[in-house]
């Protein structure tokens, strides 16, 4: 036997004998799993800087306390936040296209009029991403190929595979196809082929439309009170805290998702927000829209999916 080939048997041998625990090892992932609340309508926190989502140019003329719930106990205030009552997307933005700020115009009108135009939510219908941040509870479940996102409302689910890449010739979905990885202690959702040819193709409750290629990535990460407190306040200076302050007494771990919303046939550039959920006191209760589909508010039934036409 040789000098070089007894060397090599040598080296193979004393790697082999080296104990597993002092070989690299990947770091686990922090566990997100759980059920997380963030019940705020409209839902996205507005960045500290840059482009954000569309928001509401109707305000209601009043600062929401901490603990208040419902619009009944917050009182008149300098400070408005968005009026859930009138949805008046701000179609000025630079951020929206021509034709798509029309039609944010176009619902926003209709809203001030007192009606109720028909959406995803109202109409019971699945949510697209990223109108489905609407469901304000969820439930995540974190396997190691998969992460399975449940919503309350209506029986919502995304499925995520994780590690893996968007097929080449995607066939477009209600939630998309999201794939996921992992960048240290953070989450990384990717999702795109959210399905356009569907009733009510928005992505917020102003109506905004979304083309085939809308492209929405989320940063999930578990991060302490001190590390939202900034994102807080900015959720409660824009939206309506419709449960009360359930955020500003934890002190627990929150979830905070980190969200890219692009689509290059509606917006002229990307935006950034951010939500932050808390631990849900309450539990997973699930919710069904088209249990009772006759709109109180409009007396008239809304344009559930029905099985006598082919919606699915």
């Amino acid at each position: 036997m040789g000098l070089h080939r007894t060397l090599l048997l040598i080296a193979i041998a004393t790697a082999a004998a080296i104990p597993a625990a002092a070989q690299p090892q990947t770091p686990a992932p922090p566990d997100f799993s759980g059920v997380w609340t963030h019940p705020a309508f409209p839902w996205f926190e507005p960045p500290a800087s840059g482009p954000g989502p569309i928001t509401n140019l109707s305000r209601w003329p009043y600062q929401q306390p901490s603990g208040a719930t419902g619009s009944a106990a917050l009182p008149p205030s300098a400070t408005g936040i968005s009026d859930y009552d009138q949805l008046v997307g701000d179609y000025k933005s630079p951020l929206l296209q021509p034709w798509a700020a029309e039609i944010v115009k176009r619902f926003g009108e209709q809203s001030l009029a007192g009606i109720t135009f028909p959406n995803p939510s109202n109409q019971c219908w699945p949510h697209p991403v990223p109108f489905l941040f609407k469901q304000f509870t969820m439930q995540l479940l974190q396997q190691a190929d998969r992460i399975t996102l449940l919503y309350s409302g209506d029986h919502e689910v995304r499925r995520v595979r994780m590690n893996a890449t968007h097929p080449a010739n995607l066939k477009p979905s209600w939630y998309g196809d999201a794939i996921g990885r992992y960048e240290g202690d953070t989450l990384v959702i990717d999702t795109v082929g959210v399905k356009v040819d569907r009733p009510y193709a928005m992505q917020d409750l102003f109506g905004t439309p979304y083309t085939d290629k809308l492209h929405v990535v989320e940063r999930y990460s578990l991060r302490d009170y001190d590390d939202v407190k900034d994102a807080l306040e900015r959720n409660e200076k824009e939206n309506w805290l419709f449960n009360g302050d359930v955020f500003s007494s934890h002190r627990g771990k929150f979830l905070q998702v980190h969200v890219t919303v692009e689509d290059e046939g509606v917006f002229t550039a990307p935006f950034t927000a951010t939500m932050t959920y808390v631990p849900s006191a309450n539990g997973y209760q699930e919710g069904v829209c088209a249990e009772n589909p006759h709109e109180y508010y409009s007396g008239k039934d809304s344009d559930v999916p029905k099985s006598a036409k082919p919606d699915f």
